[in-house]
C-alpha cells in the first residue's frame, strides 16, 4: 500500500480543532435592511426631497384629519353666513371669509381631501390603464405592438389639458367626470415608460435563464421584468401626483371641476378672482395650498428618482 493510499480525506468538522464549515445562511433580509438604510441615507442627504417629504406628510395629516380640526365644520357644506362675508384674516377666521360668510380656512384644509382624493384616482387609474399596456406591448414583437402604440402617439399627439376640456365637456362638468378625463389622458405615459423599460430588461440574463427552464410568459412577466420596472414607476407616479393635482385644479379653475359649494381649491381660486385684488385673500390661500403641494410632491419625486434610478440623477 503506497503512502498515498493510506492518506484517507476526513470530514471536516468531525474532531476537536477541525475547521468548521457553517451551513449556508440567508443573508437577503439583511442584505435588504442595508439597501434600505443606504437608500435612506441617499434620500435625506438632500435637503429639497426632506423638504418635500415633509410637505407631503404635513398634507397627508391635514387630509387625514382636517374634518375635525377646522373651527365651522358646516363651511364646507355651504352653509351661509351673510353677516360675516368678506371679512380679512383676523383670530377668528385665519384665512378670511368669502362672499356668503363662509370661513376660507375650513374650506382649504378639507379641500386637502379632496385634492389627495382626485391625485390617487388619476394617478390611479392612469397606471391601472397605461402599465398593463406597456407590459403587453414590450414583451409583443407582433401587431398588437404597434397598435397600442400608434394609439398612444395619436394621444400624446393632443394636449393634455386640451383633450381633457373636451372630454369633460362631453360627459359634463363635475369632479367624477373630470377625474375620468385626466386619466383617460394620463394613461399614454406610463405606456411609453414601462414599454422602453420593458425592451431593455427583456433579453437579460435573468431573463433568458426563466426562460430556458420553461418559465411561462406570465411568470416571466409578472416575476422577472415588472419588478425591475417598478422604480421607474414609483417616480413617475409621485411626480404624477402633483400635476394631476394641478390638472385638475385648472378644470376646475375652467368651472368644469368640482361645483360650489363643494371645498376644491381651483373652484374656489375661480369664484375668488372675480373679487380681486380688493378681496385678495379669496384667491391667495387656496392658491398656496395648491402650489405647496405639487412642490411638495415634485420635491418627493426628485428625491425618489435620485433614490431608485440613480442614473437619472442630475
Amino acid at each position: 500500500m503506497t503512502l498515498a493510499e493510506n492518506i484517507v480525506p476526513k470530514p471536516m468538522g468531525t474532531g476537536p480543532g477541525d475547521d468548521f464549515i457553517a451551513p449556508e445562511t440567508d443573508f437577503a433580509p439583511v442584505d435588504r435592511f442595508r439597501e434600505y438604510r443606504r437608500m435612506w441615507a441617499t434620500f435625506r442627504r438632500s435637503h429639497s426631497s426632506m423638504a418635500g417629504l415633509i410637505i407631503v406628510m404635513l398634507f397627508l395629516i391635514i387630509a387625514a384629519i382636517g374634518p375635525w380640526i377646522v373651527p365651522f365644520p358646516e363651511d364646507a357644506l355651504g352653509s351661509i353666513h351673510l353677516d360675516r362675508k368678506l371679512q380679512p384674516p383676523n383670530a377668528i377666521h385665519w384665512f378670511g371669509t368669502d362672499e356668503v360668510g363662509m370661513d376660507i380656512y375650513t374650506r382649504v384644509v378639507v379641500g386637502a381631501r379632496t385634492t389627495l382624493w382626485i391625485g390617487l384616482t388619476i394617478t390611479g387609474l392612469a397606471m391601472l390603464i397605461g402599465v398593463p399596456l406597456g407590459l403587453i406591448a414590450g414583451v409583443s414583437n407582433t401587431w398588437v405592438r404597434e397598435t397600442i402604440m400608434r394609439i398612444t402617439d395619436i394621444f400624446l399627439s393632443i394636449p393634455g389639458l386640451i383633450l381633457a376640456v373636451a372630454i369633460v365637456g362631453a360627459l359634463g362638468p363635475g369632479i367624477l367626470n373630470a377625474m375620468i378625463a385626466l386619466s383617460l389622458v394620463w394613461w399614454p405615459g406610463y405606456v411609453r415608460l414601462v414599454q422602453s423599460k420593458v425592451l431593455s430588461v427583456r433579453n437579460e440574463t435573468y431573463v433568458e435563464a426563466a426562460r430556458s427552464i420553461g418559465a411561462s410568459n406570465f411568470r416571466i412577466i409578472f416575476i422577472h421584468i415588472l419588478p425591475n420596472c417598478m422604480s421607474p414607476i414609483v417616480v413617475k407616479a409621485s411626480m404624477d401626483m402633483g400635476m394631476a393635482i394641478l390638472a385638475a385644479a385648472s378644470l376646475g379653475f375652467l368651472g368644469l371641476g368640482a361645483q360650489p359649494p363643494y371645498p376644491e381649491w381651483g373652484a374656489m381660486i375661480s369664484i375668488g378672482r372675480n373679487y380681486l385684488p380688493d378681496w385678495w385673500w379669496y384667491s391667495l390661500f387656496p392658491g398656496l395650498a395648491i402650489y405647496f403641494t405639487v412642490l411638495g410632491f415634485n420635491l418627493l419625486g426628485d428625491g425618489l428618482r435620485d433614490v431608485l434610478d440613480p442614473k437619472q440623477r442630475s
